[in-house]
């Protein structure tokens, strides 16, 4: 009997995301990668400066690492790329399904960050760092528009990716009706609106609480808006109320702690 379409489509997806490998780079996320019990790690590429300065964090991960000539580096990374001499093939972390991330252990009261088509590695990189500081429970993006896990984002986290979880959904409106039924307030950013994270949250902060972030230019989807139980903006003093969605992200995450 022949497969039905979506069930070789789910297959197909399943083995891509086997296969799937990310290059890491830069000493720090290297190091936390290497220190990272959680990491499946696959090969090492270092030069011997890299390797002195890495010497703990290799002994820790038991990884026989490969010694590369500075000038031509042996890691198959852009031509960019700032690799400070390490480089680290890894698998994709798995932090488990959005509920388990969401009534998992952590801060309480819960916050979550969930972006809607945040797609810059360097903006997603950043939030994790403002996420982790926080104490955010996780950063939720959606699988097909936002940045996928890579060198570029793990570096601009400075290490966060290690430990922030970074989870990637089908729909982000499905996500969002899920979290309401676990109890979650969802508030959606946005610079028009009529009331502060504060005042959306005036006498409900000991409740769990996911902030919506969408991408800048176009801002947050006509359906994500929808789904939002309130619309809400950082308050600001000045004529100019625009911030890069990363800052704004670590600013709603303090206005809304608990």
């Amino acid at each position: 009997m022949k497969k039905p379409k979506w069930v070789i489509e789910k297959e197909k997806s399943r083995k891509a995301a086997e296969s799937e490998t990310v290059w890491l780079f830069g000493l720090h996320a290297v190091r936390d990668a290497l220190m990272n019990p959680r990491r499946e790690r696959l090969r090492l590429i270092v030069t011997a400066n890299a390797k002195d300065k890495l010497i703990d964090a290799i002994a820790a991960s038991g990884m026989e690492p490969e010694i590369s000539d500075a000038r031509k580096f042996a890691a198959p990374l852009d031509l960019d790329s700032v690799h400070q001499g390490a480089a680290l093939e890894v698998k994709p972390l798995n932090w488990g399904s959005l509920e388990e991330v969401a009534m998992g252990p952590g801060h309480d009261p819960a916050r979550l960050i969930l972006l809607d088509r945040v797609t810059d590695p360097h903006n997603v990189g950043a939030i994790l760092r403002s996420a982790e500081v926080f104490g955010a429970r996780a950063v939720i993006g959606v699988q097909r528009h936002s940045a996928p896990e890579t060198g570029a984002l793990a570096k601009t986290a400075s290490g966060a990716l290690e430990r922030q979880p970074y989870v990637r959904i089908r729909n982000l409106s499905e996500a969002m009706e899920e979290l309401k039924a676990l109890g979650y307030i969802i508030l959606g950013l946005a610079g028009e609106a009529d009331q502060t994270i504060e005042q959306a949250l005036e006498g409900r902060r000991n409740r769990p609480v996911a902030l919506v972030m969408g991408a800048e230019g176009p801002g947050l989807r006509e359906k994500t808006r929808e789904t939002c139980d309130a619309l809400v903006r950082i308050d600001y003093p000045g004529a100019f109320g625009s911030l890069n969605v990363s800052n704004a992200a670590a600013v709603a995450l303090y206005a809304a702690k608990g």
